[in-house]
C-alpha cells in the first residue's frame, strides 16, 4: 500500500471501542445485503444465459441498459457517496435534526423533477442515442436496442428516487433496507424473465428492469417513514447548494468516465455481436467479490470517516481508514487469485446451460482472468475515493477519474484492433490500476506518512498466503477432476471443495503470518458461536 518505511516505533492507533463494533456491525449488514444481491445477480445472469445465451440479443440489452445506468450514475450514484451522505449526515446530527426534513424534501423534489425531464428527453431521442452507443451492430439488432432503451428508461426515475432515499437512510445509519434494495431489483428482473421470456423474448428483461426499480423504491419507503424525518417538499434549501458544490467536480469526472463507457460499448459492438454479452458475464463474476468486500466496507466506513473529519479527530480517521484498507486486502486478495484459478469451472457452473455454449465459456473465462488483474487495485481504490469524499474533497477523485480515462484510451484504441474485445478488458484493468496508484500518491500527500496504516505489511502477507493457497489448489484440482463426475454436479462439488480447501489454507497462512484483521474476524466469529451456545 505504501513505500513508506514501517518500524516498530510506529505504534498503531486503535479505533475507539464504540467505533469498532459499529463499523463492523454496519459492514456486516451491508455485506449481507450484498451477498443476497450478488447471489440474486448471479441467478439473474444464469437465467439470462439459459434463455438467451451469449447472443447478440443480450449484447443489445447490455448496450441499451448503458444509457439508464449512465444517467443514474451521473445524477445519483456518484452523488450518493460524494455529497448526499456527508451533507445529510451533518443535518442528521441532534443539533441540526430539525432541518433534516426540509433538506431531504428539497433533495427529493429536485431529483424527481430533474430526472423526469431527462427521461422524457431520452424517450424522444432513443434512436440516435442507441446508434451512438451501439452503432457497430447490424440494423436489425440496432432496432432491438432502441426498443429496449425506450422500455427501460422510465426505470431511471424510480431508481433515482430510491437512490436519494438510500442516501437519507445511510446518513441516519439505517443500513438494513438500503443494503437489500439491490437484491429486490435483481429479483424483479428474474421474475420478469421467468414469466415473460416466451411471450416477450429479450424484451422481458427490459420489463424486469422496470419492475425491479419500482420494487426497490417501494422497499425503502416504509423505513423512511419509520425514521420520522418529517419530509417537506420544496425546491430550495441551503443543503442543495452544499451538495452541488461537493458534487460538481464529481459530475465532471463522471461525465468524462461515462464518455469512456460509451466508447467502450461502441468499440465492443464492432468486435462481434457477442462481445458485449461475454464482457457482461465476466463483469458479473468480478462484481461479486468487489461488492461483498470493497463496496460493503467502504459504505460502512464513509459515515464514520465523515464524522471524524468533521470533528477534527485525525487519529480516529486514520485508524478507520487503515483498518478498512487492511480488511479489504485480507478479503479481496484470496478472492482474486481463487477466481483466477477456478475461472473455468465457475463459469461452467454459473452460465453453461441452455443456450450458453462451451465456446461462450471459453470467451468469458478469457475476459474474466484479464479483468481480475484490476480487481485488487479497484477494490482498494473504492475506499480511497470515499476517504477523499469524507474530507469534502470531491475535486481530486474527479480529476484522477479524467486521467484514468486517458489511461483506458491509451490501451484500448490500439489493442482493440489486435485482440478485439479482450483489448478493451485489459484497458479497463489498466485504468483501475492507474487510478488506484495516482489516488494512493495523492492520499500520501494529503495525510502525510501512511506507515501507521500498515497497508504495505498486510499486502505482502496476504499475497504470500494467497500464493500458498494457489499452490494447494493447483495440486488438488486435477485430483478432484479425476474423482468427480462431469457436468453440473461435478462442477458444483469441485468449486465447493476447492473453495473450502483454499479458504482453510489461506486462513491458516494469514494466521501464521499474524495478519491482525484475520485474528479479529476469527475471534468475533468464535465469540458469536460461544454466545449462541
Amino acid at each position: 500500500m505504501t513505500d513508506a518505511p514501517i518500524t516498530d516505533s510506529m505504534v498503531p492507533v486503535d479505533l475507539p471501542e464504540d467505533v469498532q463494533p459499529s463499523l463492523a456491525r454496519s459492514a456486516s449488514i451491508i455485506a449481507l445485503g450484498n451477498i443476497v444481491s450478488r447471489l440474486l445477480g448471479l441467478v439473474r445472469e444464469t437465467v439470462i444465459a439459459y434463455f438467451y445465451g451469449a447472443s447478440g440479443l443480450v449484447s443489445a440489452f447490455q448496450a441499451a441498459s448503458t444509457i439508464p445506468t449512465m444517467i443514474f450514475d451521473l445524477l445519483i450514484g456518484g452523488m450518493l457517496s460524494a455529497a448526499l451522505v456527508p451533507v445529510l449526515a451533518d443535518y442528521a446530527r441532534p443539533a441540526r435534526r430539525r432541518e433534516l426534513g426540509q433538506a431531504v424534501g428539497a433533495v427529493l423534489s429536485v431529483v424527481g423533477l430533474g430526472v423526469a425531464v431527462l427521461v422524457l428527453v431520452v424517450e424522444l431521442l432513443a434512436a440516435p442515442i442507441a446508434h451512438l452507443v451501439a452503432g457497430g451492430f447490424p440494423p436489425e439488432l440496432l432496432d432491438v436496442t432502441v426498443t429496449l432503451l425506450r422500455i427501460m428508461t422510465p426505470a431511471v426515475w424510480f431508481l433515482a428516487i430510491s437512490g436519494a432515499v438510500t442516501g437519507v437512510l445511510f446518513a441516519l445509519q439505517r443500513f438494513t433496507f438500503p443494503a437489500f434494495a439491490a437484491a429486490i431489483y435483481n429479483l424483479g428482473v428474474i421474475l420478469a424473465a421467468l414469466a415473460f421470456h416466451e411471450q416477450l423474448g429479450i424484451y422481458a428483461l427490459a420489463v424486469g428492469v422496470l419492475l425491479g426499480s419500482v420494487l426497490q423504491l417501494g422497499m425503502q419507503l416504509p423505513d423512511l417513514r419509520r425514521a420520522s424525518v418529517g419530509i417537506r417538499l420544496r425546491l430550495r434549501h441551503p443543503a442543495l447548494r452544499r451538495i452541488w458544490r461537493l458534487y460538481l467536480p464529481i459530475l465532471f469526472g463522471l461525465a468524462v468516465s461515462q464518455v469512456q463507457v460509451v466508447i467502450d460499448r461502441r468499440l465492443a459492438s464492432g468486435t462481434g455481436e457477442q462481445s458485449l454479452a461475454w464482457m457482461r458475464d465476466a463483469t458479473t463474476l468480478i462484481q461479486l467479490p468487489h461488492g461483498l468486500v470493497a463496496v460493503a466496507i467502504s459504505l460502512a466506513a464513509l459515515p464514520a470517516l465523515s464524522r471524524f473529519f468533521a470533528a477534527g479527530d485525525e487519529a480516529a480517521f486514520r485508524a478507520t481508514l487503515g483498518r478498512g484498507l487492511r480488511t479489504v486486502l485480507l478479503l479481496i486478495m484470496p478472492a482474486t487469485v481463487g477466481l483466477f484459478v477456478l475461472g473455468q469451472p465457475v463459469v461452467e457452473l454459473v452460465f453453461q446451460r441452455g443456450a450458453f455454449q462451451p465456446s461462450d465459456t471459453t470467451a468469458v473465462v478469457q475476459a474474466l482472468r484479464i479483468y481480475l488483474i484490476g480487481l485488487v487495485p479497484a477494490s482498494l481504490d473504492w475506499l480511497l475515493n470515499y476517504t477523499f469524499y469524507a474530507r469534502n474533497d470531491t475535486l481530486t477523485p474527479a480529476l484522477v477519474g479524467v486521467a484514468s480515462v486517458g489511461i483506458y484510451l491509451l490501451f484500448a484504441l490500439p489493442l482493440v484492433e489486435r485482440v478485439g474485445y479482450l483489448g478493451l478488458v485489459f484497458a479497463d484493468s489498466a485504468k483501475h490500476t492507474g487510478h488506484f496508484l495516482i489516488m494512493l500518491i495523492l492520499l500520501r500527500r494529503s495525510l502525510g506518512n501512511l506507515g501507521d496504516l500498515r497497508g504495505g505489511t498486510t499486502a505482502w502477507r496476504t499475497l504470500a498466503a494467497s500464493a500458498g493457497m494457489v499452490l494447494a489448489l493447483l495440486l488438488v484440482i486435477p485430483l478432484l477432476r479425476g474423482a468427480l463426475p462431469s457436468g453440473f454436479e461435478g462442477n458444483l462439488l469441485l468449486v465447493i471443495v476447492a473453495m473450502a480447501l483454499g479458504g482453510a489454507v489461506y486462513l491458516a497462512l494469514v494466521s501464521l503470518l499474524k495478519v491482525e484483521e484475520a485474528r479479529l474476524i476469527v475471534d468475533r466469529f468464535a465469540a458469536r458461536l460461544h454466545r449462541r451456545r
